[in-house]
């Protein structure tokens, strides 16, 4: 019983870390066309999600958490507008470095790792019911 426990632990762990990845990807998505409010300044920043392994020793199993959100540092990209509001002196606006196309092929795969972290659970508590039903 211990090791599907274990499954569960583990299982849980990871939809946790995929969940706040869908979140952040979500925000990156929601924060897209966001430009900076004075002229000159820094739009929105896309957002990564990294992770990293822990082992609880309570479980005695490796865990998947978020290790931090940290930001893109990849360049933004210019946009020739002289009447927005934060064109610098040249009339060029900062765009924020989102990629749409890169925004939703990461929320893709974070769905298929939830799913697939569900399917885990499922199988684990299918065992759970069909061992205590040959224990009756």
């Amino acid at each position: 019983m211990d090791d599907l426990k274990t499954a569960f632990f583990v299982a849980g762990s990871g939809m946790r870390a995929q969940g706040t990845r869908l979140r952040v990807i979500s925000e990156n998505v929601a924060n897209k066309d966001s430009t900076a409010n004075e002229p000159g300044g820094d739009p929105y920043r896309r957002k990564v999600v990294t992770f990293q392994n822990i082992l609880d020793r309570e479980i005695d199993a490796n865990t998947v958490h978020v290790r931090r959100i940290g930001e893109d540092l990849s360049p933004f990209q210019l946009q020739y507008d002289p009447s927005h509001p934060a064109a610098d002196a040249n009339g060029y606006v900062k765009r924020p470095n989102v990629n749409s196309m890169l925004e939703m092929t990461d929320m893709r795969e974070a769905q298929r790792s939830y799913e697939a972290n569900l399917s885990v659970i499922e199988a684990t508590k299918t065992m759970v019911t069909n061992t205590i039903d040959l224990l009756k």
